[in-house]
C-alpha cells in the first residue's frame, strides 16, 4: 500500500489513569490530492479492481496497491483533477465519475452496520423507553437520531441527558428512521443512545469520514435550550 506509514498516538478522551479508554495509535498517509500527511481515520483508501476500475476500499483491507484521499467530496474532485490516483498507483487509471457518490454510498452502509454492531455488543439502546431506561442509569456517551423524527423527542432526550449528567453528548441524525431501522431488525427507529465510550469513539470516526459528504446534523433542527 502507498503513502507515509508513521505511527501518532492521539490522547486518551479522559485522564483517569489505568483502565481509561484510550483511542489506539493511528498510521498516517498522504493524500494524493492535497498532499497532507493525515491519520487513516480521515482518509479513504482507493484501489483499482481486477476490471481495472478504481474501487473506494472504505474498510482498508482489498489487495493491491492503494492510495489514499482525504474524505470529502472536494479532495476526491481534486485527485481526478490533479490526476492524482494514477500518480499514486504508478499507472493509468480512469475514475468513474460517481466515484464520490460511491465512497458515499459505502461509508453510509459501513455506518448503518457498525449500529447493528454495536447493538449485537448491547452497546446501545433503541427506542425511547429504552433510550430513557439507559439514560438514567448510566452516562451515555452519544445520541443517534433520526433525521425525520420529531422534534420534541430527540430535544426531550437531550434535556434528560443533560439534566442527570451534566453533558452534551454527541449528535448525529443523517440516517432516516428507515434507514436506522433496518440495521436493527426493526421497521423504523427514530432513536439510538450510545452507552460505552469505546463504540462512541469508534462511531465518531466513522461518521466523520460521513461528514465530508453529507450534513450529519440537518440544519433544519432547532438547537436544544437546557
Amino acid at each position: 500500500m502507498g503513502g507515509t506509514t508513521n505511527i501518532i498516538s492521539r490522547p486518551p478522551s479522559n485522564p483517569l489513569g489505568k483502565g481509561a479508554f484510550e483511542p489506539p495509535k493511528e498510521r498516517e498517509r498522504t493524500c494524493v490530492a492535497t498532499g497532507e500527511s493525515l491519520p487513516e481515520s480521515l482518509l479513504v483508501r482507493f484501489v483499482q479492481g481486477p476490471d481495472g476500475a478504481l474501487v473506494p476500499d472504505v474498510a482498508a483491507k482489498l489487495p493491491g496497491r492503494g492510495v489514499w484521499v482525504r474524505a470529502d467530496r472536494a479532495s476526491i474532485d481534486l485527485a481526478v483533477k490533479r490526476n492524482g490516483f494514477a500518480r499514486g498507483l504508478k499507472h493509468a487509471v480512469k475514475p468513474p465519475t460517481d466515484l464520490a457518490d460511491q465512497t458515499e454510498a459505502l461509508l453510509v452502509r459501513r455506518c448503518l452496520d457498525f449500529i447493528g454492531l454495536a447493538k449485537r455488543a448491547g452497546a446501545l439502546a433503541i427506542g425511547v423507553a429504552q433510550a430513557e431506561g439507559a439514560i438514567r442509569k448510566r452516562q451515555p456517551f452519544g445520541l443517534i437520531e433520526a433525521s425525520d423524527g420529531a422534534d420534541d423527542g430527540r430535544i426531550k432526550l437531550q434535556r434528560l441527558i443533560f439534566g442527570l449528567w451534566g453533558v452534551e453528548p454527541p449528535i448525529t441524525g443523517c440516517f432516516t428512521s428507515a434507514e436506522m431501522g433496518l440495521a436493527l431488525g426493526r421497521d423504523h427507529v427514530v432513536h439510538a443512545v450510545l452507552l460505552t465510550e469505546s463504540m462512541a469513539h469508534r462511531w465518531s470516526i466513522e461518521i466523520a469520514r460521513l461528514a465530508g459528504f453529507r450534513a450529519i446534523i440537518p440544519a433544519s433542527w432547532p438547537p436544544p435550550s437546557f
